[in-house]
C-alpha cells in the first residue's frame, strides 16, 4: 500500500507540473514582445463556449493578468462603500503643467472619476478552478487626482518571478508579497503623480535580475527607479526630462550588457541596467506615450500615434542622440499605435493605427510592409494590446471582441469572439488557455 500511495502522488505531481508547464509573469510575457512560443489557447469561445470558468472581479482596474504555475494574479482597486466622499489633498503643478498652462492649454487634474475611498488589492485565482485562494488589501486611500473616464485607479499590471508576486499602484505604492500573499514589504514613498489632463496612472514595472524597474514619468520631475527585488530598497533613481508617459520599460542585453529601453514624448532611450546612466537617445516620437517598445535580433521598435505618428527601428550599440545617424535602421511615420503596444512576433512586427482597428504588419528587418493599415471587420475602439500564441495572433477591441487571425505575412481571419463585456487589459495566454481579465470578470478559455 506504501508504494501504491508514493507512485500515486508521484503520479500526480507529474500530472500537475505537465498540466501547468508554462507561465505568463508579465503582461507582455517572458520575452516583453507579447508572444508565447508554446501556448496554444483556442481560436473559438463565446459567453457559453469554450469558457472553462468565469469569475466576478470586484471593483475595477485594466491591468492585465498574470499567470504562475496553478494561480493567477490580478489587481484592483474596489471603492469601499460604506465611506463618505473624501476630498483629496491638492496635486502640486509640475514644471510641464506649467508651461503648458502658460500657453493656454487644459489644466491638468479633475478627471471623470469620484474621487472616494479605494482598498488597492492583490486577488489571487485558482486556475484550474478560478476560485479566489487569497486577496490583500495593499492600501486604503483617496486618490489625490482623478482619472479618465476609461481609466481606472488600478491599471497597472502586476508581475512575478515565481517566488514574489509584485503589485504597482503607482502614487499608492509598490507591494511585494509572497506567493501566498504574505507581505515582503512595500514602498509608499516614490512620490505622487500628476498625470497630464487628469488621464491617471497605469504604467507597469519590469522585473529583471534582483531589480524590479520602475518608470515614474508625469508632469513634475520624473524619473525611472531600480529598486533591489529583495528588499524594495532603491539601487538607483534617475531623473528624466519626460512629461507623462504610460509605457512600461523592456530590458534587453546587447553585446553582454543590459539595457532597459523607454518610450518618451521628448526621446526615445536607452539606460544601463546596472548604472542607470542614459545610454542613446533619439527624438521623434508623439505626445503623451503610452505603447511600450519591444525588440528582437539587435533591434529595438518604438511608436507613438497619438497627434501625430512614429515608429523607429534603433540598433542598440549607439551612444549619445543617435538622430539622423546609421543606428537608426528605418522609420515609419504614419499608421503608428497609440494606446495598445507592438507585438513581435519572428520578422513579423504588427501594430494598429492610432486606437482603431487598423492592423498593419511589416518586416521588421526593413519596414517594408506586409500588409498595410488594413480594417479588421468586427474590431473597434482598441485599448488591448495584440499577443500571438499557436500560430495565430489575438486582436481585442474595448466591446469584449477578439478577432484571430494567422500569425502570417497574409492577413487571414480565422475567428471572431466576444465575452460579452469590455474588455481594456491585455489577455494572457498560456499552455490551452487564453486569460482575459474584462471589466467584470476573469474568464479562462480553454477547450
Amino acid at each position: 500500500m506504501r508504494t501504491t500511495v508514493t507512485l500515486l502522488v508521484t503520479f500526480a505531481c507529474i500530472a500537475t507540473s505537465d498540466l501547468f508547464a508554462d507561465n505568463w509573469p508579465h503582461w507582455r510575457g517572458d520575452s516583453g514582445n507579447g508572444v508565447s512560443l508554446d501556448a496554444t489557447p483556442p481560436i473559438e469561445w463565446s459567453e457559453s463556449k469554450n469558457v472553462k470558468w468565469k469569475v466576478p472581479i470586484p471593483g475595477r482596474g485594466s491591468g492585465s493578468p498574470i499567470i504562475w504555475e496553478d494561480r493567477v494574479y490580478v489587481a484592483t482597486a474596489v471603492p469601499t462603500g460604506d465611506a463618505p466622499r473624501a476630498a483629496a489633498e491638492p496635486a502640486t503643478p509640475g514644471v510641464f503643467a506649467q508651461q503648458r498652462r502658460r500657453r493656454g492649454g487644459r489644466r491638468p487634474g479633475g478627471g471623470a472619476e469620484r474621487l472616494v475611498p479605494l482598498q488597492f488589492k492583490l486577488l489571487c485565482f485558482d486556475r484550474d478552478t478560478g476560485d479566489l485562494l487569497w486577496e490583500r488589501t495593499a492600501v486604503e486611500a483617496t486618490p489625490h487626482q482623478g482619472t479618465h473616464s476609461t481609466n481606472g485607479f488600478a491599471s497597472a499590471s502586476p508581475c512575478t518571478d515565481g517566488k514574489h508576486v509584485y503589485a504597482h499602484f503607482g502614487s499608492r505604492g509598490l507591494y511585494c508579497y509572497t506567493m501566498d500573499g504574505d507581505l515582503k514589504w512595500k514602498r509608499d514613498d516614490l512620490g505622487r503623480m500628476e498625470t497630464r489632463n487628469g488621464f491617471g496612472e497605469g504604467s507597469s514595472p519590469t522585473l529583471v535580475e534582483d531589480k524590479i524597474i520602475v518608470p515614474w514619468d508625469h508632469e513634475g520631475q520624473s524619473y525611472l527607479f531600480a529598486l533591489d527585488k529583495r528588499s524594495g530598497e532603491t539601487i538607483w533613481r534617475v531623473e528624466r526630462d519626460e512629461p507623462s508617459c504610460w509605457a512600461t520599460p523592456l530590458v534587453i542585453e546587447h553585446k553582454g550588457r543590459r539595457q532597459i529601453i523607454m518610450n518618451g514624448e521628448v526621446c526615445a532611450r536607452a539606460y544601463d541596467l546596472e548604472t542607470g546612466k542614459e545610454l542613446w537617445r533619439c527624438t521623434g516620437q508623439t505626445a503623451r506615450p503610452v505603447a511600450s517598445p519591444v525588440a528582437a535580433n539587435g533591434r529595438v521598435f518604438i511608436g507613438s500615434g497619438f497627434r501625430g505618428s512614429f515608429l523607429g527601428a534603433f540598433l542598440p550599440d549607439g551612444q549619445g542622440d543617435i538622430e539622423g545617424t546609421d543606428h537608426v535602421a528605418w522609420t515609419i511615420r504614419r499608421d503608428a499605435p497609440d494606446i495598445a503596444s507592438l507585438l513581435l512576433s519572428e520578422d513579423r512586427l504588427y501594430f494598429y493605427k492610432a486606437r482603431a482597428g487598423i492592423l498593419s504588419c511589416v518586416n521588421a528587418s526593413t519596414g517594408e510592409p506586409y500588409f498595410a493599415a488594413t480594417r479588421i471587420s468586427g474590431l473597434g475602439d482598441i485599448y488591448a494590446s495584440p499577443i500571438a500564441a499557436g500560430g495565430h495572433v489575438y486582436l481585442t477591441d474595448r466591446s469584449g471582441t477578439t478577432v484571430v487571425i494567422r500569425d502570417a505575412k497574409q492577413l487571414e481571419i480565422v475567428a471572431t469572439n466576444s465575452v460579452g463585456e469590455t474588455v481594456d487589459a491585455t489577455p494572457a495566454p498560456v499552455d490551452d488557455e487564453l486569460f482575459i481579465r474584462g471589466e467584470k470578470h476573469l474568464f479562462c478559455i480553454a477547450r
